[in-house]
């Protein structure tokens, strides 16, 4: 039989499993990219993906592929394929089109050229010419066009593989199947249940999650329930293979036993119990899956000594309901404490933080998208150390916030920082500014950066404080350091008005190189800010800094400003906003480069987060000295050399230091540039004197006073910027 590398499609966040079960069903050079995974297989492996993955969502098989660099070409390429092989004029089809980094703007005009090549050849062909239909056609065509690679394919899944066919009733919000069986999956469920543990959902609404819980226990295909796919009544559909399968998956789910009262569903509310148990009548799991109707008040213990509890608790995406929810979170993470130890726990939220309401310190936390809603899948073992934390990463020390309020120099603080604020408030106002530094060490004694972040407009609401000591030196004393650091904390939430819980608070020390960069928390959780009208994800946990310097504004605007039709590169590119800011600017193409995966994933979903994840902007995980050193021809017209400051990392080969090296690494970025080119450079060491001697003939415009926000004007030295170009 022959071979193809297929592609199937799935939700981001879930792309790993999917590269996982495509490997377990048969497919070889498996490869994860973006958007799914393909796959090496023959149409049996293909019909195997159909029936069997949890979590894919289209299963695309090629029937040509050719170069398209406009509609012209498209239509050609389309018309070169034997389209007959397919479909009849008898038939009806439907065309989707994507395309990325190619010359495609309007899908809609491409999908459409797609089609008129396929009927104008049946036309030709038999006289006829098949009819159009969107809902449910007999064939569907997919058409994805990649950096002017154009492949056609036949969907075999036709209608999503999310839809099962056993769900009808919905009620609000209800989570995917997919998406249900990723968080079952990620959360370990599989082994969970081969060893015997049991499974509740608390807050199960019309039973998704029991329901998938159950497919998989009962080792159950989840397209045995569909009762049409896409290759149905395509010509290439092998009717005797398909059957072959289905009885295959028949004999399996026959010999898969799910005991009652192992998989549990509650819910308060009685309509969605009655919705649940149709939906699992449907799937062939009545008595099998139990559904009852209680609040989580009474949520009973554990009805095993091992199980998973996954929920999908409300998110609060209404104004108002923040304290009731943190109540709910609460009193889940209360009986998980008291009924549940010994179990593991998966609670998928688009709400983050409010999983610190749990009380449980989270061991995994996975970005997942429920829709156009960013979420997190917190991932718990319920065991008594993880319970009842003093403090969470990030988070003030506790104080007595009444007497320290009481104290003079609680007061003074109050009387400045309240100041700043009406101040920088104003301007920030005049200036659309969501973002910026409201004290730093404006009194000496209370040695504090205090930076207010403002959440995305367009998106869920927030404000926080990012509260960062300066570490007092050892001659100061320790008990009146602790002192004021109380004095300080205690007037925050009165003078900005934000709860305790919107405070952040880091001690910032001496820093050696990459080491500002390093991971102190695991907690996972970002949100969403606006800067210049564009978003970005900080995170206020797990590193000394959020992702966001706020400093750089002015130089990121310069580079928006900078960037129109330009090749932008950006070195040492750490979460990439400089590369959004170039990109929203018009860049033809852009580059980051940085030594961090983890940093460079940061970047991706930075672009992607503002519609900008096309493939002309791409990345590269490298030393940035040794990716200098080795000249692939490519050639820059705009450049952001931001190297640290000190660095003997281990990822990198040379111990570099910024003072003494930095001639060098610009001589060899300057040879990058294209001609007439800019190179951006700057450092954060307060200290920093440009060697222009060693430069050259290089011109070189100083950016560092004009660059300076109003906000970070207490402190002009606080970084060098210079803008240099080759003669």
């Amino acid at each position: 039989m022959e071979q193809k590398t297929f592609f199937v499609t799935a939700a981001m966040g879930t792309t790993d499993l999917l590269a996982a079960e495509l490997s377990a069903l048969g497919a070889t050079d498996v490869r994860e990219t973006r958007g799914g995974a393909s796959g090496t297989g023959t149409l049996e492996t293909a019909y195997r993906v159909c029936l069997w993955s949890r979590v894919g969502l289209h299963v695309l098989w090629p029937a040509g592929q050719f170069q398209a660099a406009d509609p012209d070409s498209l239509y050609a390429g389309v018309l070169g394929i034997d389209w007959s092989r397919h479909l009849g004029p008898e038939n009806t089809l439907a065309v989707d089109f994507s395309s990325y980094g190619s010359g495609f703007t309007h899908s809609r005009y491409a999908a459409q050229k797609v089609k008129d090549a396929v009927v104008d050849q049946l036309r030709e062909r038999f006289g006829s010419r098949p009819s159009v239909d969107v809902v449910m056609p007999d064939v569907r065509i997919n058409l994805r066009v990649e950096k002017g690679a154009a492949v056609a394919s036949i969907d075999l899944a036709g209608e999503s593989l999310h839809r099962r066919g056993y769900r009808e009733r919905q009620l609000v919000a209800p989570i995917k199947e997919n998406l249900a069986a990723a968080i079952l999956l990620r959360s370990g469920w599989a082994r969970i249940a081969a060893d015997g543990g049991a499974f509740i959902d608390p807050m199960c609404g019309s039973g998704t999650l029991p329901i998938e819980a159950a497919l998989i226990a009962g080792d159950i295909a989840p397209g045995l329930l569909r009762q049409r796919f896409g290759f149905t009544r395509w010509r290439g559909h092998d009717a005797d293979l398909w059957q072959r399968l289905a009885i295959e998956a028949d004999a399996r789910r026959a010999s898969g036993k799910i005991e009652p009262g192992r998989i549990l569903g509650f819910d308060a509310d009685p309509a969605a119990v009655r919705a649940a148990q149709a939906n699992a009548g449907r799937a062939g799991l009545q008595g099998q899956v139990r559904f009852v109707r209680s609040q989580l008040e009474s949520l009973p213990p554990a009805p095993a000594a091992t199980g998973l509890l996954a929920v999908n608790p409300p998110y609060g995406e209404r104004l108002g309901q923040e304290d009731h929810l943190r109540e709910l979170y609460e009193l889940l993470g209360r009986k998980l404490r008291e009924g549940y130890v010994g179990w593991q726990a998966a609670v998928f939220t688009g709400n983050p933080p409010l999983g610190r309401a749990l009380g449980i310190e989270a061991r995994r936390a996975h970005r997942m998208m429920n829709g156009a809603i960013e979420c997190r899948l917190l991932r718990l073992d319920v065991l008594p150390r993880y319970f009842e934390r003093t403090r969470e990463p990030g988070r003030p020390p506790p104080i007595d916030a009444a007497t320290a309020r009481a104290r003079p120099g609680a007061q003074m603080f109050a009387n400045r920082l309240g100041k700043n604020l009406k101040e920088l408030r104003a301007w920030a106002r005049r200036e659309s500014i969501s973002c910026f530094r409201l004290y730093d060490a404006d009194m000496p004694e209370y040695a504090f950066a205090i930076d207010l972040y403002q959440g995305d407009p367009e998106g869920r609401s927030g404000a926080w404080l990012y509260v960062q000591e300066y570490a007092p030196p050892a001659t100061v004393d320790r008990d009146k350091a602790r002192s004021r650091r109380e004095e300080a904390l205690s007037v925050l939430s009165e003078i900005t008005g934000l709860a305790p819980e919107s405070v952040y608070m880091r001690t910032r020390r001496p820093q050696k190189g990459a080491s500002q960069y390093e991971k102190l928390s695991e907690r996972g959780e970002f949100d969403v800010v606006a800067e210049g009208g564009l978003r970005f994800l900080v995170n206020f946990t797990d590193y000394l800094d959020t992702g966001l310097f706020l400093d750089y504004r002015l130089v990121r605007s310069r580079i928006r400003e900078l960037s129109r039709g330009k090749r932008f590169l950006n070195l040492f590119g750490y979460t990439g906003t400089s590369t959004v800011y170039a990109a929203s600017g018009g860049a033809s193409s852009t580059l980051t480069v940085d030594m961090s995966r983890t940093y460079l994933d940061w970047a991706r979903r930075n672009l992607e987060l503002n519609g900008l994840g096309s493939a002309a902007h791409t990345y590269t995980r490298a030393d940035c000295l040794a990716w200098l050193s080795y000249d692939d021809g490519g050639r820059f017209d705009l450049v952001l050399l931001d190297p640290p400051t000190f660095s003997n990392s281990k990822s990198m080969e040379h111990e570099f230091d910024v003072q003494r090296d930095h001639a060098g690494l610009i001589r060899a970025t300057l040879a990058r540039l294209a001609p007439g080119g800019t190179l951006i450079f700057s450092t954060n060491l307060q200290r920093f004197r440009l060697d222009t001697a060693a430069l050259g003939e290089a011109d070189i415009d100083e950016w560092s006073a004009a660059t300076l926000p109003k906000d970070f004007s207490r402190r002009p030295r606080i970084r060098s910027v210079f803008a240099i170009r080759a003669r």
